[in-house]
C-alpha cells in the first residue's frame, strides 16, 4: 500500500475519532445549560444539536480551520520534509481524540481546543524544532483562552442581571416576560445570523456586502421573533404551580427562549470547534493531494462532512455524561439562568468564530455559568465541582502535548 493511502486511511480514522470526542465531551458546552436547566429533554437536544451544529461546521467552519492548519505551525520550514507535517497531524489528532475519550469517561468538560492546540505545538516544538512554532501567533490564541470565559461570564451577569430587574422583580413577571420575549429573540437571533453573515458562507461560495449582511440579519431576526410572539400563544399556563414557586410560570416562557439559545449555541459550538478535528485532517488531505507543503485555502467540503459527522456521533453515543457536569453541576439552572449563559456564550463563540480566533467553548459557557451563579451570589455554586474542571483544565494542556510528542515519534518510526 502507498504511503499517501495509508496517510488519508489514518487521517480520516483519526479524524473522525477526534471529531467523535469533541461531540462526546464539547457539544455538552452546547446542550448541558438547556438540558440541565430543564427547558429540553436530553431527546430534543440531540435532534437540536445534529442540526445545527452540522449547519455551524459546514457553513462557518473553515474560518478557524485554517488557523489550527496554518496558523501554529511555519509550514515553510518544512517545504522539503512534508510527509513529517503530515505524520504531526496525525499525531495530533490521535493524541487529542485520546484524551477527549478518557476526560469523557470521567466526565470532565476540558477543552478540545486547549488539547489540539497543545498537540499542534508539542509536535512542532519538541518533535521537529523550537523555531517551526509560530509563537507570535500563539499569543492571541492564548489571550483568548483567557479572555473568552471572562467575556463570556460577564455578559452571562449582564443578562440574568437585566432579567431580575425586567422581570422577577416586578409586579407582574408573567406578563413581562410574554411581552419581553420577542425581544430576547430577536437579540439571540440578531447576534448569530449577523455575525455569520458578516463573516461569509465561504462553503457556499456566499459572500454578502456588510449593508446587505446586516439587513437581510434584521429582517430574518424579526421573522423568528414574530414566530416566538405566536408560539408562546399555546403554552399552557398553571396559576397554581406559581403557588409553589412564585416563577413557575415565568420559567415555562424562558423554556420558550432557550430552544433558540440552544439553536445559537450549537451552531456557534459547530462553527468553531470543528476546526479543532478537520484543521490537522485538511493539512493532511493537502498534502497527500500535492505533494507538498502548501498554503491552500480551500477545505474539501466531504472533509467538513466528515467533522461534522463526527460530533454528531460522539453526541449520541456518549454526550451525556458531560452534560450532566455542566447541566447540573456547577450551579442549579432555570430557563432564566440558563438563558443567560447560554446566549452570553453563543455570543462570544461566534464573535470568535468570524475572527478564526479558535477559543474554548468550554471555558466560554464555565465562565458564563458561574456569571450566572455569581449574580445569585457564592453560596449558589458548588464549589467542588469547580475545583475539579479547574483541575482537568490544568492537566489538558500538557496531556496535549505529551501525548502528540509520544504518538509522533512513534508514528515516524513506524513509517518514515
Amino acid at each position: 500500500m502507498e504511503l499517501n493511502t495509508v496517510f488519508l486511511i489514518l487521517g480520516c480514522t483519526f479524524g473522525f475519532v477526534m471529531a467523535w470526542g469533541l461531540g462526546a465531551n464539547d457539544v455538552s458546552n452546547a446542550m448541558g445549560t438547556s438540558v440541565g436547566s430543564g427547558a429540553i429533554s436530553l431527546r430534543q437536544a440531540i435532534v437540536i444539536a445534529i442540526i445545527f451544529e452540522f449547519l455551524g461546521a459546514f457553513l462557518v467552519g473553515g474560518e478557524v480551520t485554517n488557523t489550527i492548519r496554518r496558523g501554529i505551525i511555519d509550514p515553510s520550514l518544512l517545504a522539503n520534509e512534508p510527509n513529517t507535517l503530515v505524520v504531526g497531524m496525525l499525531a495530533s489528532l490521535f493524541a487529542t481524540g485520546l484524551w477527549l475519550v478518557i476526560a469523557t469517561h470521567f466526565g470532565w468538560p476540558v477543552s478540545t481546543t486547549h488539547t489540539i492546540v497543545g498537540a499542534v505545538v508539542g509536535f512542532g516544538a519538541i518533535g521537529i524544532s523550537f523555531q517551526a512554532v509560530q509563537w507570535s501567533a500563539i499569543l492571541p490564541i492564548s489571550l483568548g483562552w483567557i479572555f473568552s470565559p471572562l467575556l463570556g461570564g460577564i455578559l452571562a451577569y449582564l443578562l440574568f442581571t437585566s432579567v431580575q430587574r425586567l422581570i422577577l422583580d416586578t409586579p407582574s413577571p408573567l406578563l413581562n416576560a410574554i411581552r419581553l420575549l420577542p425581544i430576547y429573540v430577536f437579540l439571540t437571533a440578531l447576534i448569530c445570523v449577523s455575525i455569520t453573515l458578516h463573516a461569509g458562507l465561504p462553503n457556499l461560495n456566499i459572500h454578502l456586502p456588510f449593508l446587505s449582511a446586516q439587513l437581510l440579519a434584521v429582517g430574518i431576526s424579526i421573522v423568528i421573533a414574530l414566530l416566538s410572539m405566536l408560539k408562546v400563544r399555546f403554552i399552557k399556563f398553571d396559576e397554581k404551580a406559581d403557588l409553589h414557586f412564585h416563577y413557575a410560570n415565568v420559567e415555562r416562557v424562558f423554556s420558550l427562549l432557550m430552544i433558540f439559545t440552544a439553536c445559537a449555541m450549537a451552531f456557534a459550538h459547530g462553527s468553531n470547534d470543528v476546526a479543532n478535528a478537520i484543521g490537522p485532517l485538511s493539512a493532511v488531505v493537502s498534502i497527500v493531494d500535492t505533494g507538498e507543503v502548501t498554503q491552500a485555502t480551500t477545505i474539501p467540503q466531504w472533509v467538513l462532512l466528515l467533522g461534522a459527522s463526527g460530533i454528531v456521533a460522539g453526541l449520541l453515543m456518549y454526550g451525556h455524561r458531560v452534560i450532566a457536569t455542566i447541566g447540573e453541576g456547577i450551579t442549579q439552572l432555570t430557563p432564566t439562568r440558563g438563558f443567560s449563559a447560554t446566549l452570553a456564550a453563543a455570543t462570544t463563540v461566534v464573535m470568535a468564530s468570524g475572527t478564526g480566533l479558535p477559543i474554548s467553548t468550554t471555558h466560554t459557557l464555565v465562565g458564563a455559568i458561574l456569571g450566572v451563579g455569581l449574580a445569585r451570589g457564592m453560596d449558589a455554586l458548588n464549589l467542588t465541582v469547580i475545583r475539579n474542571i479547574f483541575m482537568s483544565w490544568v492537566v489538558t494542556l500538557p496531556a496535549g502535548v505529551i501525548l502528540s510528542v509520544l504518538t509522533f515519534w512513534t508514528l515516524k518510526w513506524c513509517l518514515l
